[in-house]
C-alpha cells in the first residue's frame, strides 16, 4: 500500500513558476513508478510526466517538454514536479500516481495503483 499527498499548487500569473511535491508513505517508495497526471474542468485526466524508480529516466507529455521537470529524492520519498512560463492552459488538477508495474509506458494511467488527492493550480492570463 502507497499513500500520496500532494502540495504546493496555487493561483499564479503566466510566465510564473510552481513546484509540486508529491510526499508518499507505505511499501518502499524506491520500487515505484510515478507519474504526475493532470484533469482540467470537463477534460479526462492526462498524462504530463513520468519518473522510473531511481531516476535515471524522465518522460513528459509535448506540451510540457522544456517547462517542467519531474524529479524524485528517494531519500525523503518525495518526488517533483517543477513548472516554470506556466501557460492559463496548464490550469487543472495535478495528481500524482505510484505503480510497480513495469510493463507499460509511463503515460498508462490504467496501469497506477495509487493515486493521490490531488492539488489546484490556476494559471491567470
Amino acid at each position: 500500500q502507497v499513500q500520496l499527498v500532494e502540495s504546493g499548487g496555487g493561483l499564479v500569473q503566466a510566465g510564473g513558476s510552481l513546484r509540486l511535491s508529491c510526499a508518499a508513505s507505505g511499501r518502499t517508495f524506491s520500487s515505484t513508478i510515478i507519474g504526475w497526471f493532470r484533469q482540467a474542468p470537463g477534460k479526462e485526466r492526462e498524462f504530463v510526466a513520468g519518473i522510473s524508480r531511481i531516476g535515471t529516466n524522465t518522460y513528459y507529455t509535448d506540451s510540457v517538454k522544456g517547462r517542467f521537470t519531474i524529479s524524485r529524492d528517494n531519500a525523503k520519498n518525495t518526488v517533483y514536479l517543477q513548472m516554470n512560463s506556466l501557460k492559463p492552459e496548464d490550469t487543472a488538477v495535478y495528481y500524482c500516481a505510484a505503480r510497480g508495474y513495469l510493463g507499460a509506458t509511463y503515460s498508462s494511467k490504467d496501469k497506477y495503483d495509487y493515486w493521490g488527492q490531488g492539488t489546484q493550480v490556476i494559471v491567470s492570463s
